[in-house]
């Protein structure tokens, strides 16, 4: 007979196990409390209960010995008092835990004695552990069938209804069945709150995991930091959250910030008793390490999670395992033919198993082993594999997909299949950016497509067809920058403001100790980050244009010639020339052999700008590498010397000193329809010549003699200097200058394009800011170190000053790629404004600004080489 004491006992371990389930952090300490009482008072069935509960919270904290150990003595219990019922419910439980331990033949043999005990309404709950096991080792299909069997239960509760829901919709979403996958988790997501915040964190996180594989990735991004934000409120782990919030980063190109989270989730994982767990997190380490290109690093974590899930038998996550492998081999040049088989047998494996992208991963690899080493039949039948394979994924997989119909199509010299993959790659990716924000987002996205563009741009250079070559590398240039999008001027105002304030603690720290102190420094970053994070969640608003044909570019030029430069596969640089007549294609040289004369350029100009000892051989060696990339990118053009040139760069060409390298007066611009829809802005409003904003920075005496004399030459000028010349008031007047004059320190963050700033008297006027306010003035000169030196990403895209105006509908403005001497600027300035004054457009007043210099003077000449104009006006 069970007492009244016994009875009290069971009834508040059954309690308690019911929601320690849901909130295991508020409710784990009464299960402990409970077990001590239910062993002081002999209460055999409460001990049982309270210990299964105890357990569960154990688990939930990722301590599974401590758990496994727990159920361990429940089963034990539970056998020798003839608990039935109970041991059922404990073995159930164990089986889970046994499961996250790695130990899968234990797991199973819990779950086969469990049935030979647990009643009708424990059934739904052993069959969401037998579900799950199935889909731990990557049977999809079976483990998704078992779900929907729960579901129909009319037993099953909401403890059990959640995490089938949940689980089913990842199975559906790895599947490619985005629209029957969110199906699941809004279910899971409603029914979650009755069980406890445990259940709605982990709910959240993977609707999070789920839009991004729908392709939603922008707005998977607010999912996670919430779901972040709930996990730590229910005082769960954070380590699986943190892998797999990696993993859409990572999808975003933004890789530093995802190598950090898959890090840190791999060091908190090893650390708890969750192998399977950790393996994952360890192969996400590699996954990231191979897109930043540290193809030991990969290797090396991809091999040791790929032990442990052959341990396991977890044999689709062995697959993927094997598939990173190979494809850090391949990129560092040492995959052979056990790679490629390895990779075709793993692209089964995951087939089978539902794992449709990391399949389609896995049948490129194949090919691309095969290619490499000659086994071109072998090549194409996996890109066709991969084609067929990544049909019904989302837009990423999609991605994979026609890139492999793109290369398989070149294997076999269909060229018009080239071009119609490659174009419909591209067109997936474009509607994809259209759905990023963030100018930073949409930059790093076209790296998606580098290749679908390299492989269409080598076609049509086969073809030779001058016109066709430039609209092909329009469709694959600067397209970030054809958004309209409006300001978005009140976003994180509050940490924009904080922001701000730390930027002018930490100019008054340089100004009374000589550097920032580390806390400040530290506060910079964290506000930084949240910045971004807030600014890559903000709703799309934006409509997007599309590149400009040749025709009407060429209907712009009115006696200039413009120049576009693009990269072969074989990393040749090739350039369009266009003029109002004709347009031809040339040939020029090999990458390798320019960056030798760019880095001997930019080395000397910076021995000039800071006094170099002896200036005479500085000058000669800058002299000589002009010459250099004079020969190589701009005489093999035979554009008159004369001639207006605009040119559109690639890649390293854009830190290249383009005025010093022509004669005649130069235009760069980061896209020929860039260039186009400034000459068609400046041509609605052209500004006017009297009433220019001339600002003044700090630290530079040269700055306020250079605004003190281009004052003189305008009647009205808007003179900000000295304490004036804060943030806020140069912002605010940057807001509606036509003509705007900056003279003041460039501050370029490679590691941050979007912090790069400007140096004004109480802080820092970042690209952010300006992009934020929807800050754009018709015309501006930047008079400022590096200030033209934006950060070019992987797709030919910018990240800084000149995208962030001329993308706002700046028409031109004048900046420096290369650091310049305070002071030195004076007479160069104040030729140009004399020119602007004139009517001329910028290119043409620094062009005859230019001419005046001194150049036998070694600041001046590194002026007359730093100093480039940019669109239009």
């Amino acid at each position: 007979m069970i007492d009244d004491v016994d009875r009290g006992l069971l009834i508040q371990a059954e309690a308690a196990y019911d929601v320690v389930v849901g909130d295991p952090a508020r409710y784990g300490p009464m299960a402990a409390a409970l077990v001590r009482l239910a062993r002081d008072h002999g209460a055999r069935e409460a001990l049982v209960v309270a210990l299964r509960a105890q357990a569960w919270f154990e688990r939930a904290r990722l301590a599974n010995r401590r758990a496994r150990a727990l159920l361990d003595e429940a089963v034990a219990i539970a056998a020798a008092d003839g608990l039935t019922a109970r041991l059922g419910e404990v073995l159930v439980t164990r089986s889970a835990v046994n499961q996250e331990l790695g130990r899968v033949d234990a797991a199973v043999r819990d779950l086969d004695r469990a049935g030979q005990h647990v009643d009708a309404t424990g059934l739904p709950d052993l069959e969401l552990k037998r579900a799950s096991l199935l889909q731990n080792i990557g049977r999809l299909a079976e483990a998704a069938a078992a779900y929907r069997g729960i579901l129909d239960s009319p037993v099953a509760t909401p403890e059990v209804r959640v995490p089938v829901a949940n689980n089913l919709g990842l199975i559906e979403s790895l599947r490619g069945r985005s629209a029957t996958a969110l199906a699941h988790m809004q279910q899971a997501t409603e029914l979650a709150p009755a069980v406890g915040p445990a259940f709605v964190a982990v709910v959240a996180h993977n609707r999070g995991l789920v839009l991004a594989q729908s392709g939603r990735l922008a707005e998977s991004l607010e999912v996670f930091t919430a779901a972040e934000q709930l996990f730590r409120d229910a005082e769960l782990p954070l380590g699986e959250h943190l892998g797999e919030h990696a993993e859409v980063l990572a999808d975003l190109r933004l890789l530093p910030e995802a190598r950090e989270l898959s890090q840190r989730a791999a060091d908190e994982l090893e650390h708890h008793d969750v192998p399977l767990m950790a393996a994952e997190a360890r192969l996400r380490v590699a996954q990231i390490d191979l897109l930043r290109g540290e193809h030991d690093a990969a290797i090396a974590s991809a091999e040791q999670a790929r032990a442990l899930f052959r341990r396991h038998r977890r044999t689709a996550w062995t697959a993927r395992a094997t598939v990173v492998i190979a494809q850090a081999r391949l990129a560092a040049g040492s995959a052979g033919r056990a790679d490629q088989d390895g990779c075709r047998r793993a692209g089964r494996v995951l087939a089978v198993h539902g794992h449709a992208a990391a399949a389609v991963d896995a049948e490129l690899t194949a090919a691309r082993v095969a290619a490499a080493a000659g086994s071109t039949a072998v090549a194409g039948r996996a890109w066709r594999a991969a084609q067929a394979s990544a049909r019904r994924g989302p837009m990423l997989v999609r991605l994979k997909g026609e890139l492999a119909a793109a290369l398989a199509a070149r294997l076999g010299g269909d060229d018009e299949e080239v071009l119609a993959r490659s174009r419909a790659g591209l067109a997936d990716l474009a509607r994809h950016r259209d759905a990023l924000a963030s100018a930073e987002l949409r930059a790093l996205a076209s790296g998606h497509g580098v290749e679908l563009g390299v492989l269409g741009l080598d076609v049509l250079l086969r073809r030779g067809s001058p016109a066709r070559v430039l609209d092909w590398m329009e469709r694959t240039r600067a397209a970030s920058m054809l958004r309209a999008q409006p300001p978005a001027p009140g976003a994180v105002r509050d940490d924009r403001a904080a922001l701000a304030q730390l930027y002018s603690e930490m100019a008054e720290a340089r100004r009374t100790s000589g550097a920032p102190l580390a806390g400040l420094t530290a506060r910079q970053g964290e506000l930084e980050a949240r910045i971004r994070r807030a600014v890559w969640q903000l709703p799309d608003a934006g409509t997007d244009a599309a590149p400009l044909p040749s025709a009407q570019v060429r209907a712009r030029l009115d006696g200039q010639v413009l120049v576009a430069y693009g990269r072969t596969g074989a990393d040749q640089l090739i350039a369009v020339v266009l003029d109002g007549r004709r347009s031809q294609l040339v040939t020029l040289c090999g990458l390798a052999e320019l960056r030798d004369e760019r880095e001997s350029l930019h080395f000397a100009l910076r021995r000039l700008a800071a006094g170099a000892r002896r200036p005479a051989a500085a000058r000669a060696s800058a002299e000589h590498a002009l010459a250099g990339l004079r020969a190589l990118l701009v005489d093999p053009l035979q554009v008159p010397p004369d001639v207006p040139l605009v040119v559109v760069p690639v890649g390293e060409l854009h830190r290249l000193p383009w005025s010093a390298l022509h004669r005649g007066p130069v235009s760069v611009a980061p896209s020929a329809s860039t260039w186009a829809r400034a000459v068609d802005r400046a041509a609605v409003a052209p500004p006017p010549r009297d009433e220019p904003l001339l600002v003044a920075g700090p630290g530079l005496p040269g700055a306020a003699k250079e605004v003190e004399r281009l004052a003189g030459g305008y009647a009205h000028a808007t003179v900000l200097d000295g304490a004036q010349a804060g943030v806020d008031e140069v912002a605010t007047a940057l807001g509606t200058a036509s003509l705007a004059h900056l003279a003041c320190h460039g501050l370029l963050r490679a590691d941050n394009p979007v912090f790069s700033a400007l140096q004004l008297a109480d802080g820092l006027l970042t690209v952010h800011e300006l992009d934020m306010r929807g800050i754009a003035p018709h015309r501006i000169v930047l008079a400022a170190c590096d200030s033209a030196a934006d950060v070019n990403m992987p797709g030919d895209e910018l990240l800084g000053f000149v995208s962030a105006l001329l993308s706002r509908g700046t028409t031109g403005l004048v900046a420096s790629v290369v650091a310049v001497a305070d002071v030195a600027s004076i007479e160069l300035m104040t030729a140009l404004h004399t020119g602007l004054r004139g009517g001329a457009t910028l290119a043409q007043a620094l062009h005859t600004a230019r001419a005046g210099l001194d150049r036998d003077d070694p600041a001046q000449f590194v002026n007359w080489c730093a100093f480039t104009a940019y669109g239009a006006g």
